[in-house]
């Protein structure tokens, strides 16, 4: 019975002393003395069997630890695998003191599965500053902020950039006031609706017709009318000056333009105009009818199959307009290219002054 009960405790002791080094607790602090107001870091590490749930102490900010100790702030835990059946977690904890003194930091208390586990307890030495109390006439107030001295080398290429800068505007008030006097060359264009020959003759030719139906007085200025719509036809249809010409060298030239009945007809008009014009002749009745259409019949015969066409009509500028034309090109250039070095000039002066100041 005595050894069954030997036996029984040997077994527990064993398992007691397994538990034990199965879960550990460490505690350590980064610096074991510091100055009033420093600060230092408290490690508190526990290592544990894998699947073990582990709670570690928490604590407020500016909560104390110990009476003249403070917790200014802790981390989140963190965990780390040892081997494949162990782990290992940790935290943080920021400590402060503002007394004089020695101060043992207890172990802190973790719970493993329900059970308290204890870290190392620690000694924490907090140092006052030290103060001549012997020569207090060597204490001075805190000084004012100082200003910083002015030097000219920091301050020079501000200073003569802003001058250029300035120079730059003058020459740009006076590009602009340039470019204003120079009135920009207005290049229109209009549209022309070339007629043909034979197209602008025939509406004339109604014109007149409408005319003389309405005045049937004044013959001069019927075969004037009628005569010149001829000579300009011609002019535009065979391609030589019929204004300048008399009847007999018109009708000469065209001699083999057409047949000789068609020139007969015309020949006949030219004569008969001649009189009306220079010998005060009286035509006989339908006589200026009849004239009237030999001139559309000879231009029907000799008309081309020209259709009326729109033509645009640049105008040709002169050498001044060309030279003035450069100009505004050549000022209008150097009115962004100064823009642009006025913009970069201004950006790396405020720069400048606000990495001074």
């Amino acid at each position: 019975m005595i050894k069954v009960k030997s036996f029984i405790l040997a077994i527990a002791l064993i398992c007691s002393a397994f538990s034990a080094s199965a879960q550990s607790v460490e505690q350590k602090l980064d610096s074991l003395q510091l100055l009033i107001g420093e600060q230092t870091t408290l490690h508190l590490i526990v290592t544990a069997n894998r699947g073990q749930k582990i709670v570690m102490p928490s604590f407020k900010p500016s909560q104390q630890l110990i009476p003249g100790v403070e917790v200014v702030g802790q981390s989140e835990e963190n965990t780390s695998e040892i081997d494949g059946n162990r782990i290992q977690v940790s935290r943080n904890y920021t400590l402060t003191s503002f007394d004089e003194n020695v101060y043992a930091i207890p172990a802190l208390n973790v719970k493993v599965n329900g059970k308290d586990f204890h870290g190392n307890p620690l000694a924490l030495k907090v140092l006052t500053v030290p103060v001549d109390t012997v020569h207090p006439n060597q204490f001075y107030p805190p000084k004012d902020v100082q200003d910083n001295p002015f030097l000219w080398s920091e301050w020079s290429g501000i200073f003569w950039l802003s001058v250029l800068m300035l120079l730059l505007c003058g020459a740009m008030c006076y590009l602009l006031q340039r470019l204003k006097q120079n009135k920009p060359i207005l290049k229109s264009f209009r549209i022309v609706k070339r007629v043909p020959a034979h197209e602008k003759a025939l509406n004339e030719i109604n014109a007149i017709k409408h005319q003389r139906s309405e005045n049937q007085e004044n013959l001069k200025e019927y075969y004037t009318r009628l005569t010149n719509t001829l000579r300009e036809y011609i002019n535009g249809r065979f391609g030589f000056n019929a204004m300048e010409m008399t009847s007999s060298e018109i009708i000469e030239c065209l001699q083999s333009a057409g047949d000789q009945k068609m020139i007969d007809e015309l020949r006949q008009l030219f004569r008969t105009a001649d009189l009306v014009k220079f010998a005060k002749y009286e035509t006989l009745i339908n006589e200026n009818d009849s004239n009237l259409v030999n001139a559309i019949n000879f231009i029907d015969q000799t008309k081309t199959d020209e259709k009326p066409v729109e033509e645009k009509i640049v105008p040709t500028l002169s050498e001044n307009d060309k030279k003035s034309q450069s100009q505004r090109k050549v000022i209008k250039l150097l009115l962004w290219a100064g823009s642009l070095a006025i913009v970069a000039i201004l950006v790396y002066i405020v720069y400048t002054v606000v990495s001074l100041v």
